[in-house]
Protein backbone atom coordinates (compact mmCIF):
# COMPACT_ATOMS: atom_id res chain seq x y z
CA UNK A 1 0.00 0.00 0.00
CA UNK A 2 1.19 3.45 -0.40
CA UNK A 3 0.84 6.79 1.14
CA UNK A 4 -2.18 6.95 3.98
CA UNK A 5 -4.76 9.50 3.83
CA UNK A 6 -7.42 11.22 5.95
CA UNK A 7 -11.17 11.52 4.01
CA UNK A 8 -12.99 14.61 5.05
CA UNK A 9 -16.07 15.37 3.94
CA UNK A 10 -18.12 18.28 4.02
CA UNK A 11 -14.28 20.10 3.37
CA UNK A 12 -15.41 22.90 1.39
CA UNK A 13 -16.86 24.91 3.85
CA UNK A 14 -18.14 25.05 7.95
CA UNK A 15 -16.82 22.27 10.18
CA UNK A 16 -15.38 20.50 7.79
CA UNK A 17 -13.40 23.36 6.02
CA UNK A 18 -12.09 24.14 9.48
CA UNK A 19 -11.19 20.11 9.96
CA UNK A 20 -9.08 20.01 6.64
CA UNK A 21 -7.10 23.66 7.78
CA UNK A 22 -6.03 21.81 11.32
CA UNK A 23 -4.96 19.11 9.81
CA UNK A 24 -3.40 19.90 6.42
CA UNK A 25 0.06 20.68 7.85
CA UNK A 26 1.12 16.96 9.29
CA UNK A 27 -1.87 14.78 6.75
CA UNK A 28 -2.10 13.56 3.25
CA UNK A 29 -6.16 14.89 2.95
CA UNK A 30 -8.89 13.45 0.32
CA UNK A 31 -11.34 17.22 0.47
CA UNK A 32 -14.71 15.80 -0.60
CA UNK A 33 -17.66 18.22 -1.72
CA UNK A 34 -19.73 18.92 -4.65
CA UNK A 35 -17.79 21.90 -5.54
CA UNK A 36 -15.31 21.71 -7.38
CA UNK A 37 -13.91 25.63 -7.14
CA UNK A 38 -14.91 25.61 -3.54
CA UNK A 39 -12.05 22.54 -2.64
CA UNK A 40 -9.43 23.81 -4.70
CA UNK A 41 -10.36 27.39 -2.36
CA UNK A 42 -9.62 24.93 0.85
CA UNK A 43 -6.64 23.04 -0.74
CA UNK A 44 -4.84 26.05 -1.67
CA UNK A 45 -5.73 28.03 2.02
CA UNK A 46 -4.05 24.95 3.85
CA UNK A 47 -0.46 23.57 4.45
CA UNK A 48 1.32 21.95 1.58
CA UNK A 49 -1.64 21.74 -0.82
CA UNK A 50 0.33 19.54 -2.95
CA UNK A 51 -0.15 16.82 -1.31
CA UNK A 52 -4.11 16.78 -0.88
CA UNK A 53 -6.48 15.22 -2.90
CA UNK A 54 -10.28 16.48 -4.23
CA UNK A 55 -12.69 14.21 -4.43
CA UNK A 56 -15.87 16.35 -5.81
CA UNK A 57 -18.74 14.39 -4.91
CA UNK A 58 -22.46 15.00 -4.22
CA UNK A 59 -23.21 13.27 -1.61
CA UNK A 60 -27.31 13.23 -1.70
CA UNK A 61 -26.40 10.98 -4.77
CA UNK A 62 -25.65 7.49 -3.22
CA UNK A 63 -25.17 5.45 -6.78
CA UNK A 64 -21.70 5.24 -7.40
CA UNK A 65 -19.95 6.62 -4.25
CA UNK A 66 -18.36 2.82 -3.60
CA UNK A 67 -17.18 2.70 -7.58
CA UNK A 68 -16.16 5.67 -7.41
CA UNK A 69 -13.67 5.69 -4.01
CA UNK A 70 -12.76 2.14 -4.50
CA UNK A 71 -11.11 3.50 -8.15
CA UNK A 72 -9.49 6.53 -6.63
CA UNK A 73 -7.44 4.45 -4.18
CA UNK A 74 -6.84 1.74 -7.02
CA UNK A 75 -5.68 4.62 -9.20
CA UNK A 76 -3.62 6.75 -6.66
CA UNK A 77 -2.27 3.37 -4.67
CA UNK A 78 -2.85 4.89 -1.11
CA UNK A 79 -5.04 3.69 1.68
CA UNK A 80 -7.46 6.09 4.12
CA UNK A 81 -6.66 5.41 7.77
CA UNK A 82 -9.11 8.10 9.26
CA UNK A 83 -12.23 9.07 7.88
CA UNK A 84 -14.23 11.90 8.94
CA UNK A 85 -17.87 12.70 7.59
CA UNK A 86 -18.35 16.07 8.37
CA UNK A 87 -20.89 16.28 5.62
CA UNK A 88 -23.97 17.93 6.44
CA UNK A 89 -27.30 19.13 5.64
CA UNK A 90 -30.46 20.55 7.55
CA UNK A 91 -33.96 22.35 7.18
CA UNK A 92 -37.24 22.31 8.74
CA UNK A 93 -40.57 20.69 7.49
CA UNK A 94 -43.11 19.54 10.59
CA UNK A 95 -43.79 16.03 10.84
CA UNK A 96 -47.62 16.34 9.69
CA UNK A 97 -46.16 17.91 5.94
CA UNK A 98 -42.73 16.16 6.15
CA UNK A 99 -41.87 15.07 2.50
CA UNK A 100 -40.05 11.85 1.50
CA UNK A 101 -37.79 13.63 -0.96
CA UNK A 102 -36.49 15.78 2.22
CA UNK A 103 -36.33 12.91 4.27
CA UNK A 104 -34.25 11.36 1.79
CA UNK A 105 -32.01 14.09 1.14
CA UNK A 106 -31.11 14.95 4.45
CA UNK A 107 -30.78 10.96 5.39
CA UNK A 108 -28.56 10.46 1.93
CA UNK A 109 -26.19 13.43 3.02
CA UNK A 110 -26.12 13.01 6.60
CA UNK A 111 -26.08 8.80 7.32
CA UNK A 112 -26.36 6.60 4.40
CA UNK A 113 -23.46 8.58 2.53
CA UNK A 114 -21.39 7.91 5.49
CA UNK A 115 -22.02 4.35 5.17
CA UNK A 116 -21.49 4.33 1.87
CA UNK A 117 -18.17 5.31 1.97
CA UNK A 118 -17.28 3.16 4.95
CA UNK A 119 -17.65 -0.30 2.90
CA UNK A 120 -14.95 0.05 0.94
CA UNK A 121 -12.94 1.06 3.64
CA UNK A 122 -13.75 -1.55 5.66
CA UNK A 123 -12.68 -4.28 2.68
CA UNK A 124 -9.24 -5.05 2.99
CA UNK A 125 -8.99 -5.59 -0.34
CA UNK A 126 -9.34 -2.30 -1.13
CA UNK A 127 -8.10 0.08 1.42
CA UNK A 128 -5.40 -2.78 2.38
CA UNK A 129 -6.44 -2.39 6.35
CA UNK A 130 -5.47 0.90 6.24
CA UNK A 131 -8.42 1.85 8.23
CA UNK A 132 -7.97 3.35 12.15
CA UNK A 133 -10.64 5.71 12.76
CA UNK A 134 -13.80 7.20 11.92
CA UNK A 135 -15.31 10.01 13.70
CA UNK A 136 -18.86 11.77 12.83
CA UNK A 137 -19.53 14.96 13.27
CA UNK A 138 -22.94 14.88 14.51
CA UNK A 139 -25.29 17.60 16.59
CA UNK A 140 -26.37 17.80 19.81
CA UNK A 141 -29.82 17.79 18.38
CA UNK A 142 -29.86 14.09 18.46
CA UNK A 143 -29.97 14.76 21.70
CA UNK A 144 -32.12 17.19 22.55
CA UNK A 145 -34.21 17.36 19.83
CA UNK A 146 -36.15 21.11 17.91
CA UNK A 147 -39.56 21.90 16.64
CA UNK A 148 -39.70 21.43 12.87
CA UNK A 149 -36.20 19.14 12.79
CA UNK A 150 -37.41 15.93 13.44
CA UNK A 151 -36.00 13.98 10.62
CA UNK A 152 -32.52 16.33 11.23
CA UNK A 153 -32.36 14.89 14.89
CA UNK A 154 -33.75 11.25 13.45
CA UNK A 155 -30.51 11.39 10.67
CA UNK A 156 -28.11 12.69 13.56
CA UNK A 157 -29.35 9.73 15.98
CA UNK A 158 -28.96 7.69 13.55
CA UNK A 159 -24.95 8.69 12.88
CA UNK A 160 -24.80 8.08 16.85
CA UNK A 161 -26.31 4.81 16.87
CA UNK A 162 -23.80 4.00 13.80
CA UNK A 163 -20.70 4.54 15.71
CA UNK A 164 -21.53 2.78 18.69
CA UNK A 165 -22.47 -0.35 16.25
CA UNK A 166 -19.54 -0.01 14.26
CA UNK A 167 -16.95 0.79 17.12
CA UNK A 168 -17.81 -3.20 18.65
CA UNK A 169 -17.94 -4.21 14.83
CA UNK A 170 -14.44 -2.75 14.05
CA UNK A 171 -12.59 -3.31 17.22
CA UNK A 172 -10.13 -3.60 17.94
CA UNK A 173 -8.13 -1.90 14.47
CA UNK A 174 -10.54 0.95 13.93
CA UNK A 175 -12.00 3.31 16.65
CA UNK A 176 -15.23 4.84 16.10
CA UNK A 177 -16.67 8.29 17.43
CA UNK A 178 -18.93 11.00 17.55
CA UNK A 179 -18.90 14.43 17.79
CA UNK A 180 -21.30 16.56 18.73
CA UNK A 181 -21.78 20.15 18.74
CA UNK A 182 -23.80 23.01 19.67
CA UNK A 183 -24.89 25.57 17.31
CA UNK A 184 -21.94 27.70 16.15
CA UNK A 185 -22.11 29.89 13.21
CA UNK A 186 -21.03 28.29 10.15
CA UNK A 187 -22.14 29.04 6.08
CA UNK A 188 -25.46 26.10 7.06
CA UNK A 189 -26.66 28.03 10.46
CA UNK A 190 -25.71 31.64 9.60
CA UNK A 191 -29.25 32.55 8.64
CA UNK A 192 -29.99 32.08 12.76
CA UNK A 193 -27.23 34.37 13.78
CA UNK A 194 -28.84 37.16 11.97
CA UNK A 195 -31.57 36.83 14.27
CA UNK A 196 -31.39 38.99 17.53
CA UNK A 197 -34.02 36.56 19.67
CA UNK A 198 -31.95 33.46 18.68
CA UNK A 199 -28.38 35.47 19.96
CA UNK A 200 -30.21 36.54 23.21
CA UNK A 201 -31.43 32.86 23.56
CA UNK A 202 -27.90 31.30 22.71
CA UNK A 203 -26.24 33.66 25.52
CA UNK A 204 -28.71 32.65 28.27
CA UNK A 205 -28.54 28.89 27.42
CA UNK A 206 -24.57 28.09 26.44
CA UNK A 207 -22.39 28.79 29.84
CA UNK A 208 -19.40 29.58 27.58
CA UNK A 209 -21.01 31.06 25.15
CA UNK A 210 -20.51 30.78 21.29
CA UNK A 211 -18.31 28.58 19.77
CA UNK A 212 -15.72 28.78 16.71
CA UNK A 213 -15.62 26.24 14.07
CA UNK A 214 -12.23 25.32 14.96
CA UNK A 215 -13.20 23.81 18.09
CA UNK A 216 -14.79 21.67 17.09
CA UNK A 217 -12.23 20.55 14.41
CA UNK A 218 -9.60 20.60 17.56
CA UNK A 219 -11.65 17.75 19.15
CA UNK A 220 -12.33 15.64 15.96
CA UNK A 221 -8.58 16.00 15.56
CA UNK A 222 -7.93 14.83 19.13
CA UNK A 223 -10.22 11.81 18.28
CA UNK A 224 -8.42 10.34 15.18
CA UNK A 225 -5.09 10.63 17.03
CA UNK A 226 -2.90 8.17 19.10
CA UNK A 227 -4.09 10.10 21.88
CA UNK A 228 -7.20 9.16 21.84
CA UNK A 229 -6.23 5.47 21.44
CA UNK A 230 -8.47 3.86 24.04
CA UNK A 231 -11.69 5.88 23.23
CA UNK A 232 -14.21 4.11 21.16
CA UNK A 233 -18.38 4.24 20.64
CA UNK A 234 -18.26 7.60 22.74
CA UNK A 235 -19.92 10.78 21.80
CA UNK A 236 -18.00 13.81 22.29
CA UNK A 237 -20.04 17.05 23.50
CA UNK A 238 -18.86 20.04 22.36
CA UNK A 239 -21.68 22.98 23.13
CA UNK A 240 -20.24 25.31 25.54
CA UNK A 241 -22.34 23.44 28.17
CA UNK A 242 -26.00 23.86 26.57
CA UNK A 243 -26.40 20.09 27.31
CA UNK A 244 -24.89 20.38 30.53
CA UNK A 245 -27.69 23.19 31.71
CA UNK A 246 -30.87 21.27 30.95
Amino acid sequence: MGESYTLITGASSGFGRSIALKLAPHRNLILVGRNGESLEAVRRAGANPERHLLWVRDLSRLDGIVDELTSLLAAKGIGIEHFIHSAGITGDQLVRAVETEFVTKVFNVNFFSALEIIRPLAQKRVNKGALRTITFVSSISSKLGGKGYSVYCASKGALDALARALAVELAPTVRVNSVLPGIVETGMTKQYFTNPDFLASVQATYPLGFGRPEDIADAVEFLSSERARWITGQELIVDGGKFSSY
